[in-house]
């Protein structure tokens, strides 16, 4: 007798399964490699842009915009590189973001040697569009993944960023100081090891992505191939607002981003003001860094054992939690910015991760991508929109009254959470039963 799996449609589905796997480990290896080099870049970007242009414009208002110029990057190539990888694969939009985060963190360092700011501006610009690919590797890591273990899989993605972040806030100053050392002006260095790490994000995806993720989902009908792909921004906006699950989704995503952009883009400026140095500012980014990706395996592993809205109630309470604590903390002050931007990290890891996977789970895969870049576009842009108007908030109404509102998004989290989960179990009970 002939077994399941030795010949015909059963041997066809097995050999599928097995090849399947086999390209999703593949995938996950390239994207934490490409994950952490970017996080590299990213960090070393964001952690001396607000205190370079302080130096050359002396104005703290327009540091926190060149700081928000980051988040600005990345919301707005987040749309167009989900339409690449629409169209072309994930290969290709994550390229060319890497790309052109090279190429913005080159006119950074060029900038920081002119002491010229619009310069400035364009070349964070630049880099956070390596931002919006880092991002996006958390999507292409759960386009083959089984439903049971989405959660888990995208939390390793975000946990990859746990090394390049630290390494990129532990070292950042470093390459400063060895930049100075060869010639270059005061925080070149930082830019110049963005560039460099941003291009071998670029070089891994290249080069190791192969087959492509999302490319390969599809020809395993996991779509239908006779479903076309969806690349229209308001036709996507327009499957999330038709969405409760959705909706709460996206929501739980921009409110951890507000939260976590709000803070971070005052704390530095806030510790300078009590002459804390670089060294102490750059080690309270890792506290908040690790926050943000050390326990995304664990939390990934909750979301999928328990699911997302446990998950996203948590968020809300530790967004508030942090940014209450660091409210409370005076500018010379440690404990407090750096537990507070500690927990402020935590909650960002479990809206992120809790709402990427509540987010794919809502839509079929070739809706998805085009949801996914309106998603992160929201949420970039929510955060640039945070980054800006602190700065303005900040003259009027200092560190811990800005913080105050910061922490009143978090409780708004809850509640939105709270709401959702009464609406969606009303729909599932009041739908009829098929037999």
């Amino acid at each position: 007798m002939q077994t399941v799996g030795e010949t015909g449609e059963g041997a066809v589905t097995d050999a599928g399964t097995i090849e399947k796997a086999k390209v999703q480990k593949r995938t996950v290896i390239t994207l934490l490699f490409s994950q952490a080099s970017g996080g590299v870049g990213l960090v070393a970007t964001y952690i001396v842009t607000a205190l370079l242009a302080k130096d050359i414009t002396g104005s703290k208002v327009l540091a926190t915009c060149a700081a928000a110029c980051l988040s600005i990057g990345a919301a707005t190539a987040s749309f167009p590189l989900a339409r690449i990888m629409n169209t072309k694969g994930r290969r290709a939009g994550l390229r060319t973001g890497y790309l052109l985060g090279t190429t913005g963190a080159a006119i950074a360092a060029l900038a920081a040697v002119t002491r010229s700011y619009p310069l400035l501006c364009l070349g964070v610009l630049g880099a956070g569009v390596g931002n919006a690919a880092n991002l996006a590797t958390r999507y292409a890591a759960s386009d083959l993944a089984p439903e049971q273990t989405r959660a888990r899989t995208i939390s390793m993605i975000v946990w990859a960023t746990t090394i390049g972040s630290t390494l990129g806030s532990v070292i950042s100053g470093t390459a400063s100081n060895v930049g100075e050392s060869i010639g270059l002006p005061v925080k070149t260095g930082s830019y110049v090891l963005s560039s460099i790490m941003f291009l071998v994000a670029a070089a891994i995806v290249e080069i190791r992505l192969r087959p492509d993720p999302l490319l390969f989902a599809r020809t395993l009908g996991q779509a239908g191939d006779a479903v076309k792909p969806k690349t229209n921004a308001k036709e996507s906006l327009g499957l999330i607002m038709g969405n409760p699950a959705a909706r709460l989704a996206v929501g739980a995503m921009i409110v951890s981003q507000v939260t976590m952009v709000g803070v971070m883009s005052l704390t530095p400026l806030h510790m300078a003001e009590g002459d804390q140095t670089q060294s102490v500012i750059g080690w309270m980014m890792a506290f908040h860094i690790w926050g943000m990706y050390l326990f995304s395996p664990v939390i990934g592993s909750l979301t999928d054992r328990l699911g997302q809205y446990p998950m996203l109630y948590i968020a809300g309470a530790l967004c508030t939690a942090g940014a209450g604590w660091a409210a409370l903390t005076p500018p010379d002050g440690t404990t407090g910015v750096f537990m507070g931007n500690f927990l402020i990290g935590l909650g960002w890891c479990f809206g992120v991760v809790a709402g990427s996977s509540l987010l794919v789970a809502t839509f079929p895969i070739e809706q998805r991508v085009g949801v996914q870049g309106v998603g992160d576009l929201a949420m970039i842009g929510a955060g640039a929109f945070a980054g800006i108007s602190s700065g303005l908030l900040y003259t009027f109404l200092g560190y811990g009254g800005v913080n105050a509102g910061n922490a009143a998004f978090g409780a708004l989290l809850v509640l939105g959470t709270a709401v959702t989960y009464l609406i969606v179990r009303k729909s599932r009970e009041t739908q009829p039963m098929t037999a």
